[in-house]
């Protein structure tokens, strides 16, 4: 892996003219706006990156953007991989590990899922104060590089408390109304059942979807704080559960994205 991760980076470096990115970021399902408001210096699509994997979904672009954000030198993902494509949790989370290694101080996420809190709506925005890892397995399985972080790290701020702080000021600041939230994480690619929406709720997360948690845990044990949005495309509240399809949940993201792009710039000048 330290071998891939180097080659990938020195591979990125040249194509880069060594630009040193202060600021990752992951944008999730339909919510790739951000990246027009990106001063983008190098676009490189994933098939060009050695090592990447190539992203198959639907509404995932699949570039690697490098430019500014504001004030800060940003790297942005245009599209992630999931467990559910057929990767390992290696090869989702390696754009992380590469991300580090380029330079990234902070690191910010954003994914579209479904609530289970009756209390959201369709389009809820939710920052992530925590999550439940309900992956079958977990990203830091196998051998541990001491270089790349400690055998056991501590989880018990995985979302970092100073940019949700931020954030939330910045949401009452610019007057758009979010929620804080827990995110659990599933395999997918099936939508969940009304029985596994109920499971959900009760190991006591609000929102349900199929990524974030593995880029979290790796972003974490690389030291690296994380901050997370999702937007709530669907419902999984007894009463409000209706047949959903992935171009739902992209034309959800899609309405809500600028409100969340809003917040995710400023909070990144900011910080």
């Amino acid at each position: 892996m330290q071998e891939q991760i180097h080659s990938t980076t020195a591979s990125i470096a040249q194509a880069t003219n060594n630009f040193r990115p202060d600021v990752g970021i992951i944008l999730g399902t339909g919510l790739g706006g951000l990246v027009k408001e990106i001063k983008a210096e190098f676009v490189l699509p994933y098939e060009k990156i050695p090592n990447f994997p190539v992203s198959t979904v639907e509404g995932h672009s699949g570039k690697l953007i490098f430019g500014t954000l504001g004030n800060k030198k940003v790297v942005a993902m245009q599209g992630r991989f999931h467990y559910y494509e057929g990767y390992t949790m290696q090869q989702c989370t390696f754009p992380v590990r590469v991300m580090k290694e380029l330079g990234i101080k902070q690191l910010f996420l954003s994914n579209a899922s479904g609530g289970v809190n009756e209390n959201f709506e369709i389009g809820e925005i939710m920052i992530l104060n925590d999550h439940i890892n309900f992956f079958p397995t977990n990203p830091l399985i196998g051998r541990n590089f001491p270089e790349l972080g400690v055998r056991f790290p501590d989880m018990s701020t995985a979302y970092d408390k100073g940019m949700i702080a931020k954030a939330l000021e910045i949401a009452k600041r610019l007057n758009i109304k979010v929620s804080q939230g827990v995110y659990l994480g599933l395999s997918g690619p099936c939508l969940e059942t009304p029985a596994e929406y109920r499971m959900v709720k009760i190991l006591g997360a609000d929102a349900v979807g199929m990524s974030t948690v593995p880029e979290v845990i790796v972003a974490r044990h690389s030291g690296v704080p994380c901050f997370a949005i999702s937007i709530i495309t669907d419902l999984g509240v007894e009463g409000k559960i209706q047949e959903t399809t992935h171009e739902d949940v992209q034309r959800v993201a899609e309405t809500k994205e600028p409100f969340m792009t809003l917040i995710m710039k400023t909070l990144i000048s900011e910080i």
